[in-house]
């Protein structure tokens, strides 16, 4: 897809989102929106399309890093229930409790007996403490083509403005591919439910996917779009007038370097 072509759909995509947002705080709604897949398969890319224009105090991003000591010796699911919306919120998951059914099973952080313990559990704390709490709840799983992944995992090594995006874990989870596709299959089988369905998007153009998803998103939230009543930007008060450019003049400017 071409780059003006998308960023034409994209910016009406997000007016869409902005009058979500609004439905969202006026009726109190909560929203979760959970984002899986293989690494590199564009999850990041994904929730920057879909939360760049709207406000982060609705729109909350929860990327969690590895687990402390503390919170390995808790509830497996407690450091996430922590982080569940509030009234007229929508948090958004870069990776979740899914984690272990995939990385944590995958690269043994988990024991087979807790990872399987997990997909049993998973549905039922679903239905339970989400949707039937009256939670919006949309999972997407991000699938990339193994030439698509190796082509990104390429770009990270070359390119020194993207080598942070490297973890410990993604050579590893190249070379094992085959052990998260099995994974992915269990996770599927196990909690891809009628109540908390998996939605699965082809992410090898990362353009098309970014927009397929934020479509289906909108179309799978009731939302109505209210009538704004037109905003008139108020003059100022010129009352207490005086040179306020000057007072700063004399201060500590950042300098200037492309003037």
């Amino acid at each position: 897809m071409k780059r003006k072509q998308y960023e034409h759909e994209l910016r009406q995509l997000q007016a869409e989102l902005v009058a979500l947002q609004e439905w969202v705080k006026d009726t109190a709604q909560r929203v979760i929106v959970v984002f899986e897949g293989r690494d590199a398969a564009g999850k990041g890319g994904c929730i920057r399309a879909l939360t760049e224009r709207v406000s982060p105090r609705v729109f909350r991003v929860v990327a969690l890093p590895k687990p402390s000591d503390r919170e390995k010796s808790q509830i497996y699911l407690q450091r996430y229930i922590s982080h569940f919306p509030a009234a007229g919120e929508i948090v958004v998951f870069d990776r979740s409790w899914y984690n272990r059914a995939g990385v944590e099973r995958v690269m043994g952080f988990c024991t087979e007996q807790e990872s399987q313990r997990f997909l049993q559990e998973c549905p039922n704390f679903e239905r339970s403490m989400i949707v039937d709490s009256g939670v919006l709840f949309f999972k997407y799983w991000l699938e990339v083509s193994e030439e698509k992944q190796e082509q990104r995992f390429q770009d990270r090594i070359d390119d020194p403005v993207k080598q942070w995006k490297l973890s410990p874990m993604d050579l590893p989870s190249r070379e094992r591919w085959y052990e998260y596709s099995r994974a992915r299959d269990d996770m599927l089988r196990a909690t891809d439910t009628d109540f908390a369905p998996w939605n699965i998007l082809n992410s090898d153009d990362k353009r098309r996917a970014r927009l397929n998803m934020i479509r289906h998103f909108l179309s799978q939230v009731p939302y109505e779009k209210e009538d704004r009543p037109p905003i008139d930007l108020p003059p100022r008060d010129m009352s207490d007038a005086y040179d306020d450019s000057a007072s700063i003049a004399e201060r500590r400017w950042v300098k200037d370097h492309y003037g």
